[in-house]
């Protein structure tokens, strides 16, 4: 094997090697791992992510299995509750024999890496850990193999807050409302079950499965110990398509993906390529997990994006009149299921948590006033479903069948799988475990008396795809994808938005040829449709204005939502805060809903968590507006382009109006920024105007503050067959550990909207080589 020159090299002893590894990094911070067995590429994959993001991993291995009191304080066992109250509590066996009958074995040897490093670290915490440990004065633990499968929470995963927003808005102001709520098309088939179910709910129902969810937030330590947010709640979604080698002028095929999620330091993402006998992959997985979710292995690509199934139901129950520990099931009073673990407790004394289940899952809320009780039934509690680790099954497919009878193990999320192969086949797979209803949609909640149960689970044959489309291409974007004459099992109720999929329509849709670099530019693309749907429909908007000229101005804006758009920066603030709220206030008007169901539903249909972030309801509420009301809604947009205009003013002061100089990211380490002495780099990355939002292809959702959070801080666009031309991004960086120069060494990159090739052969690996580790058995 050919080794690099001029390269610095060093030397490992790593416990559970069979034979020596060596691990090339590129001049980006990628490892490629070359052993003489799989089982030791996976030892060297987890060795090399613990290297670079060992605070992150623990602190992520740490917050999932409700372990966060070990180290940091009483302050976190309500948190540590929650998350337990999630984790996977089945049969093990079962579980694992899910994934297939390598996947103990592959996790156990990744999980011995990581060890491998901890412990090699340990020997010299102050200079071999990352500093984030000594900011927060504890030290990484050790991984058990059962850890990676057992957590659950870290993962999008639907849909038990649409399901209670649903059920309040529906019994609080009817049906009607619900249209203003959603964005699909209309419920026009929407039925309550059984609308007693509904009677007790509040928006507290789900606190607890929220904090399950949420991130280990440490703003509340001490100064000296204090760090991070607890994330944020802007709008998520992602992209990919695929194009057949008819349509790209090389004759090869093209795979682009670009999810989006929270952009964070370091990225959620973590590029690896491992080469042994029988195996040989590359791309992007989570740094937690081994193998590659996104990426392509020298004979078939592929990509993912979620498919939003309906993966949860909430059940509500009758408690016993005398005991608040039985519920009714089928005509008869049955216990709850009570287990209680201790938990160590830094600085107290060990405590003990209760968690409570039903038949059906984690009870989540109880009101002893009320007599009820709910709980969330959860897909993703049943074996096999820890998020991504599926992917081990699929991504050593040598062709596209089977790597479609591979997605028969996948269950979570629910994912829209592209693929290609160096053969020219390409194609799209729908796949989750999706549960059947008979009888009702799981729309909303219904009682857990029995009458409303699963039958079974839908084989992946009875999902939706399609194997070398007619168009030569295909795309998804998280929108409502069922082909016409899909008859298998509801999918969900709560697709997302359209506008991004419209856009890759007319974009992939049109006579030019598509290649990796149109691909990266198409994944930057802020044009925004339904912004300028909208203001198309306010066209008719005329008369005497007092903001005539900046109406007149917004009328003629293209919809591109450049950094550099005045248009964009008033049309974004004028929308979000003031023109939503105006549409649904008349809206609550019109629907004669009483103070307080209008206060509440209010809250609910403005909050930046929920799906109503995107512009899809706010076409909807402008198109209830008649020729009648001509007069009412021009005075409502004459007053609200007003008030954002004035809001502009606070917002950005003298500083040009341009919607990069208020929407822009800033990367704010999660320790260091409230670590005052800390070096500035470490506690922030440099601001940077973002453009897009919510709506658009290049999606940069934005928390109120109009902080892009969210987004695809990785992309790639594979180049099927010349592998070498595979362009590829992970901002800021590889790297978690602010000391790297691989932390933020593709942060500027990313503002630029550009990429760099992914090396894949051996030859352009040495030429890109920056650095060799050489990992030896250790005797």
């Amino acid at each position: 094997m050919t080794a690099p020159h001029d390269v610095p090299t060093e030397s490992r002893a790593v416990p559970g090697l069979d034979g020596d590894v060596e691990v090339i990094t590129d001049r980006w911070g990628v490892p490629h791992v070359y052993a003489t067995t799989r089982h030791d590429a996976y030892v060297a994959q987890g060795f090399q992510a613990a290297r670079d993001r060992l605070f992150q991993i623990d602190l992520w291995r740490r917050r999932g299995l409700g372990r966060l009191s070990e180290v940091f304080g009483s302050r976190f066992l309500a948190q540590d509750r929650a998350t337990r109250l999630f984790l996977y509590r089945g049969d093990m066996r079962s579980e694992w024999l899910a994934y297939g009958n390598a996947a103990r074995d592959v996790v156990s040897a990744f999980v011995s890496g990581v060890n491998a490093y901890v412990d090699w670290a340990l020997q010299v915490p102050d200079e071999r850990l990352p500093p984030e440990f000594a900011a927060l004065g504890h030290t990484p633990a050790h991984w058990a193999p059962d850890d990676v499968v057992r957590i659950r929470t870290h993962g999008l995963l639907y849909n038990a807050e649409q399901e209670l927003g649903r059920a309040l808005t529906v019994r609080d102001l009817g049906a009607a409302a619900e249209e203003l709520r959603s964005v699909r098309d209309p419920h026009t088939d929407l039925v309550v079950p059984d609308a007693d179910a509904l009677a007790h709910l509040t928006d507290g129902v789900l606190d607890v499965y929220r904090l399950a969810f949420a991130p280990a937030d440490f703003s509340e330590l001490a100064p000296e110990r204090a760090a991070g947010s607890a994330g944020s709640s802007a709008p998520s979604g992602s992209n990919n398509w695929v194009v057949s080698g008819d349509r790209t002028g090389t004759g090869r095929p093209v795979l682009a993906n670009d999810p989006h999620r929270a952009v964070t330091v370091p990225s959620l993402r973590y590029l690896t390529h491992l080469e042994a006998p029988g195996m040989s992959v590359i791309g992007a997985g989570e740094p937690n997990l081994p193998g590659v979710s996104i990426g392509h292995n020298g004979r078939v690509a592929f990509g993912l994006t979620i498919w939003p199934v309906d993966h949860e139901d909430l059940y509500v129950y009758e408690l016993h009149p005398d005991d608040d520990g039985r519920y009714r099931y089928r005509g008869a009073w049955e216990a709850f299921t009570v287990v209680e673990e201790t938990t160590d407790v830094a600085g107290g004394d060990p405590e003990t948590v209760r968690l409570t289940y039903s038949r059906h899952g984690p009870v989540v809320h109880v009101d002893p006033a009320a007599r009820v009780a709910v709980a969330v039934r959860a897909v993703w509690l049943e074996p096999g479903m820890a998020p991504y680790l599926a992917s081990l099954e699929y991504q050593e497919a040598q062709d596209v069948d089977e790597f479609r009878r591979a997605l028969r193990r996948w269950g979570a999320p629910g994912a829209n799988q592209l693929f290609a192969s160096a053969d020219g086949d390409i194609g799209w797979q729908a796949c989750a475990l999706v549960p059947r209803r008979p009888g009702w949609d799981g729309s909303v909640p219904v009682p857990g008396d029995g009458r409303y149960e699963w039958d079974g689970f839908a084989r992946l044959e009875e999902l939706p795809g399609v194997g070398n489309p007619d168009a030569g291409w295909f795309s998804t974007s998280n929108e409502e994808n069922s082909p016409d004459g899909y008859d298998g099992p509801t999918i969900t109720t709560d697709w997302y938005s359209s506008a991004r999929h419209e856009r890759l329509v007319g974009l992939l849709g049109g006579d030019d040829p598509v290649d990796v670099v149109a691909s990266v530019r198409m994944q930057g693309d802020a044009m925004n449709l339904h912004g300028r749907r909208l203001l198309d429909r306010l066209s008719t908007v005329t008369g005497d204005m007092r903001h005539a000229d900046e109406w007149a101005a917004l009328q003629a804006w293209d919809g591109v939502e450049t950094a550099d758009s005045r248009a964009a920066l008033v049309f974004q603030v004028w929308v979000r805060r003031h023109l939503r709220p105006w549409l649904v206030d008349r809206c609550l008007e019109r629907l004669g809903a009483d103070p307080a169901a209008a206060t509440a539903a209010r809250h609910r249909l403005l909050r930046a968590d929920t799906l109503f972030s995107e512009l899809r309801p706010d076409l909807r509420m402008v198109a209830l507006f008649g020729p009648e009301d001509a007069e009412l809604l021009r005075d409502g947009v004459d007053a609200t382009l007003g008030a954002a205009l004035a809001d502009i003013v606070d917002l950005l002061g003298d500083a040009e109006w341009t919607w990069g100089a208020l929407h822009r990211t800033e990367l704010r380490h999660a320790v260091f920024s409230h670590v005052p002495d800390a070096p500035p780099r470490w506690r922030a990355l440099p601001s940077v105007p973002r453009a897009g939002s919510g709506d658009t292809v290049g999606l940069t959702g934005h928390d109120p503050s109009f902080n892009a959070v969210m987004g695809s801080s990785f992309r790639i666009a594979v180049d099927v067959g010349e592998w070498d031309s595979t362009l590829v991004l992970n901002s800021p960086g590889q790297s978690g550990d602010p000391r790297s120069s691989h932390y933020d060494d593709q942060l500027g990159m990313w503002a630029d909207g550009e990429a760099f090739p992914l090396a894949y052969t051996r030859d352009a690996v040495l030429a890109a080589a920056e650095s060799r580790l050489r990992l030896t058995p250790d005797s």
